[in-house]
C-alpha cells in the first residue's frame, strides 16, 4: 500500500508545462493513429487473402514502426495513470 501512495505522489508532483503537454498529446495521438491505420491493413489483408504475411526489409522504417509502438504504450501508460490518480 505504501508503494501506491509514493506512487501518487510522486505523479501528482510532476507537474507539465502547457507546451509539453500538448507535444505529449500530438505525439501519442498520432502514434494511437498510426496504429489503427494498420490494424486496418491487416485485417483487409487478411479478409481478402485468408492471411497477413508481413516482412519488413527496410531497417528505418522497422524502426520506425518499433519507435511508433513505444510511444503509443507510453502514451497509454501516461492516460491511464492520469485518470487513475486523477479521481482519488
Amino acid at each position: 500500500m505504501s508503494y501506491v501512495r509514493s506512487v501518487k505522489t510522486t505523479f501528482a508532483s510532476l507537474r507539465v508545462s502547457k507546451k509539453l503537454q500538448i507535444l505529449i498529446h500530438g505525439i501519442g495521438l498520432s502514434s494511437l493513429g498510426s496504429a489503427i491505420f494498420l490494424q486496418s491493413t491487416v485485417f483487409t489483408s487478411i479478409l481478402q487473402n485468408g492471411y497477413f504475411r508481413g516482412v519488413e526489409n527496410s531497417t528505418p522504417i522497422l524502426l520506425g514502426e518499433i519507435g511508433l509502438t513505444g510511444c503509443a504504450i507510453a502514451y497509454f501508460a501516461y492516460i491511464a495513470l492520469k485518470f487513475v490518480f486523477a479521481n482519488r
